[in-house]
């Protein structure tokens, strides 16, 4: 090293003028002055730290599953370059947990489908309630009609109109069985027998009710046809009672019960495709940074537990030193940012700089009092791999 030379020469030296003064003095005639000791010159030097380190990748790490299983197919090779999140090892089971997600995935899309349902559709839902309504009541006033015809005695007009009605509706309905007949043996899909056939059931279903009217006004509704029309009375009423009650309920904004029943749905659909996915995360390895495949601990078939060695990755694009002898000494003479001269036992002719990046706290484990010091690199020549000695120099202020 270059305080070390410099050593040596001082030393050599103060040896030789010791020697010099040491002699008698010659005399030589004609000359009486002793020639004079050339005066001793100290070059100037600065002081450096040295030490010895080793290379390391930047980012480094033995990777393991986070779940047993039986390794399914290990995707990689030994130095193989990989990027992040690509997967590295895949265990067996994704399959159905793979069928399991898609599944919990529709749930959750029907889950806020139908949680979303009880605010978006409140004009509609308004819309058919009130129709609801107008159809309640239209059937109460018919059932009413009905059942007041088949328990009050009608008036002879009303009995004289409705019986000439029962006539001519009857008329109406010869007259269409005449007409329907020459076409009652021609194919169904014919267009004339169609007409015909369809105005014959609307003359019949007329002439029904214009019997149906006359009966009742005459007096000759039975019990059993006045229980009838006074059940479907009061289930009109009921109807229309529901239908008032939903109306009103719906211009309030949804039923909170429904609310809370739809989210508490949504909630336990999404927790469940969290959890299956993270299932899914287990049975596969992916790479946590960019890297290379440095071993393989595993091949397909074998069972692994959590926390065992599947592989090691490292980023060899990236490159530091670390000492591994620096004493108390001369780590306290360091600082952050501090210049470094850098050179390898492998690459002899290589010389490159370096900085200090990171000083330990602390002393690192094993004999003696030495503390990691971390100098990245300029530049990564040629041929330098993980694990190979390196020299360093850090130049000190004095």
């Amino acid at each position: 090293m270059k305080n070390k030379n410099l050593i040596i020469t001082l030393v050599l030296t103060v040896l030789a003028a010791s020697l010099l003064a040491g002699c008698d003095t010659i005399s030589i005639p004609g000359l009486d002055e002793p020639t004079p000791t050339p005066a001793l010159v100290v070059e100037d030097y600065t002081p450096v730290v040295s030490a010895t380190g080793k290379i390391l990748p930047e980012e480094f790490a033995t990777l393991s599953m986070k779940t047993a299983g039986v390794v399914a197919e290990v995707l990689v090779g030994e130095d193989d370059v990989v990027t992040l999140g690509q997967p590295l090892v895949r265990l067996e089971g994704t399959e159905s947990l793979e069928a399991a997600i898609a599944a919990t995935r529709f749930e959750v899309v029907s889950a806020q489908q139908a949680l979303d349902a009880l605010y978006d559709d409140p004009e509609l839902a308004l819309a058919r309630t009130q129709q609801t309504i107008i159809d309640a009541q239209k059937t109460i006033e018919d059932a009413e009609r009905r059942l007041r015809n088949l328990s009050q005695t009608a008036s002879q007009a009303d009995i004289d109109q409705a019986f000439a009605n029962m006539v001519l509706a009857k008329d109406e309905l010869e007259k269409a069985e005449e007409d329907f007949e020459p076409y009652e043996d021609k194919p169904d899909d014919d267009l004339g027998r169609a007409n015909f056939l369809s105005r014959l059931a609307q003359e019949q279903k007329d002439y029904d009710a214009t019997v149906r009217l006359y009966n009742a006004l005459s007096g000759l509704g039975d019990d059993l046809d006045i229980a009838e029309a006074q059940s479907d009375l009061t289930w009109a009423q009921a109807q229309l009672a529901v239908s008032q009650r939903d109306y009103e309920t719906l211009q309030e904004g949804p039923d909170p019960d429904d609310v809370a029943v739809a989210e508490a749905r949504l909630a336990n659909a999404e927790a469940q495709l969290a959890a299956t996915e993270a299932a899914l995360g287990d049975l596969i390895l992916a790479a946590p940074f960019n890297g290379t495949i440095g071993d393989l601990y595993i091949q397909s078939g074998e069972w692994v537990s959590p926390g065992q060695p599947v592989l090691l990755l490292a980023d060899l694009d990236h490159l530091r030193v670390e000492t591994t002898d620096l004493n108390e000494i001369d780590v306290a003479q360091l600082h952050i940012g501090d210049t470094v001269i850098v050179t390898f036992d492998a690459l002899p002719d290589v010389v490159i700089e370096g900085t200090v990046n990171r000083i330990a706290p602390k002393d690192s484990e094993g004999s003696g009092v030495n503390y990691p010091v971390l100098i990245e690199l300029a530049e990564i020549p040629d041929g330098l791999r993980w694990g190979m000695t390196a020299f360093v120099d850090v130049e000190i202020e004095e």
